[in-house]
């Protein structure tokens, strides 16, 4: 997990520095809008694997799951994950992305604090 995450913020951090480069005067609007597009794609990608990994730990999920098959499982955490990544730009700063983009453990800490926040509040508006 670490490893694909830490592959993924590399190659953002390739995709992002080579949106810098584009001529500043004509393209600098789109640049940062692409740049900050391409970055909360992967962040909420993080926050999609993370979710998926603490929801199964999660005694609620242990209970619920016992009567669903696999297909209503990966229906359900996708739909409760999707949530979970949707209320993700909601909740970090544009320099916590920064941050997150430069520092692994500062990442591995904010993807943690993001789905502890909306992991509970979507399962359970989903799974009522």
């Amino acid at each position: 997990m670490k490893k694909l995450l830490t592959s993924t913020m590399m190659l953002a951090t390739f995709a992002l520095a080579g949106c810098a480069t584009t001529d500043v005067n004509s393209n600098a609007g789109t640049a940062i809008g692409t740049a900050n597009e391409i970055g909360m794609n992967i962040f909420k990608t993080a926050i999609d694997n993370q979710c998926r990994s603490q929801i199964e730990k999660q005694n609620a999920w242990r209970i619920a799951s016992v009567a669903m098959t696999d297909a209503q499982e990966e229906a359900v955490k996708g739909r409760v994950c999707g949530c979970v990544s949707e209320q993700a730009p909601q909740q970090v700063s544009i320099v916590e992305l920064g941050n997150a983009a430069i520092d692994p453990q500062y990442r591995v800490q904010l993807v943690a604090r993001v789905v502890a926040k909306s992991l509970q509040s979507c399962y359970s508006s989903i799974v009522k």
